[in-house]
């Protein structure tokens, strides 16, 4: 497996595992997903393994509460855009999360430094990939993204992308990404010169270490 972290280095453990949405739906899944990880023999096979059962808690319409589904002010994204977690590993090695995206809000151009999915829950978005070199930032591909539709994450070719939401409603995308991706210092792109600006998104719900 790929271990990717920024500038800052790797985050310090938790003391145990996080639930923030402790529920057997959830923590069935997590459990579901590291049996299918540990089996793996690499990121892009982990995503193979994993993708029925991502599928399966996009198409599920019960399991994540409305107040994780809610804008919020003052975001590490600016525009209302929120990041809830719902659940992280003790040693930062997977994440499970969702993005919340008003109505014409986007996000900044940025990476995620970790292999992983990508899906629409609720709303539609515009997905649009990038790749930064030479000076500049180049569009690779641009594409709606529909309720149930996901997309792999395999940095760092397929890392960098700006999503925006095309729906009259509020968009809502679940991550399960290999990292604690609200707490990392990652990267945002300038869109004419591609130049990388340090970022970290947090969450709405939980902090991040201070020394992190």
């Amino acid at each position: 497996m790929c271990d990717l972290h920024g500038e800052h280095g790797p985050l310090p453990p938790l003391d145990a595992d996080e639930y923030r949405l402790d529920t057997a739906r959830v923590r069935g899944f997590v459990a579901e997903v590291r049996e299918r990880i540990a089996q793996a023999t690499s990121p892009p096979h982990a995503c193979e393994l994993i993708s029925p059962l991502f599928a399966e808690l996009l198409a599920d319409r019960g399991w994540l509460p409305r107040a994780y589904q809610e804008p919020a002010v003052g975001s590490g994204m600016g525009g209302g855009i929120g990041q809830w977690l719902v659940f992280r590993a003790a040693d930062r090695s997977l994440a499970l999360f969702s993005l919340v995206v008003p109505p014409g809000a986007m996000t900044p151009v940025h990476d995620h430094l970790a292999w992983g999915l990508v899906g629409v829950y609720r709303g539609v978005q515009d997905e649009e990939f990038y790749r930064p070199g030479d000076g500049k930032l180049a569009l690779v591909r641009r594409r709606p993204v529909n309720p149930g539709d996901f997309y792999t994450l395999l940095p760092p070719r397929d890392d960098v992308h700006r999503v925006r939401t095309t729906s009259a409603e509020t968009s809502v995308s679940i991550h399960l990404l290999a990292n604690d991706t609200g707490c990392v210092w990652r990267h945002t792109y300038d869109e004419q010169t591609g130049e990388a600006s340090p970022f970290r998104s947090g969450y709405v719900n939980a902090e991040c270490a201070s020394d992190s």
